[in-house]
């Protein structure tokens, strides 16, 4: 299948000063094996965001593979989750335990999720079914990181 461009705006890059017009970024990037293998085996994650004034700000999370893309639970509210609705432009880091790595650069959709059904599936996998802490007002979200660029070390 070819794959699918996307020519980037004047006005997205009048906004966000730091980018050269035109930008061609890939839309339908696919995970290889290696990526998925670090992504579905043990490993840690680290999301990279933008602030207001431009420097960047990192969070450790937990992730999870949903075929091409990758997920991850959080509230509405936080920095990170102000920083991805204002600039959709991410960075995740995941690293396995035997000095491999993948890098996804590309853009997050965010979707409400009121029954907490991802946080409970994270807790199931990375915190050995223990129960989330109660959130009584947390506003939970599903947040899908959609690669445009990825890297993977060591290459293949």
């Amino acid at each position: 299948m070819p794959r699918q461009l996307l020519l980037r705006s004047r006005a997205f890059a009048d906004q966000h000063r730091f980018l050269c017009v035109p930008e061609l970024v890939y839309t339908d990037m696919k995970l290889s094996k290696a990526a998925k293998d670090i992504l579905d085996g043990p490993h840690s994650a680290v999301l990279a965001t933008t602030n207001v004034d431009g420097r960047p700000q990192s969070s450790v999370i937990f992730v999870k593979r949903d075929e091409d893309t990758v997920v991850f639970s959080t509230i509405k509210g936080r920095l990170k989750t102000r920083n991805m609705t204002r600039d959709p432009r991410v960075s995740l880091l995941v690293l396995a335990n035997v000095g491999r790595y993948v890098e996804l650069r590309g853009t997050v959709e965010i979707a409400d999720d009121p029954d907490k059904v991802l946080l409970h599936e994270m807790y199931e996998r990375y915190m050995g079914g223990k129960t989330p802490p109660p959130e009584p007002d947390a506003e939970r979200l599903i947040v899908t990181v959609k690669p445009e660029k990825i890297y993977v070390w060591p290459p293949a």
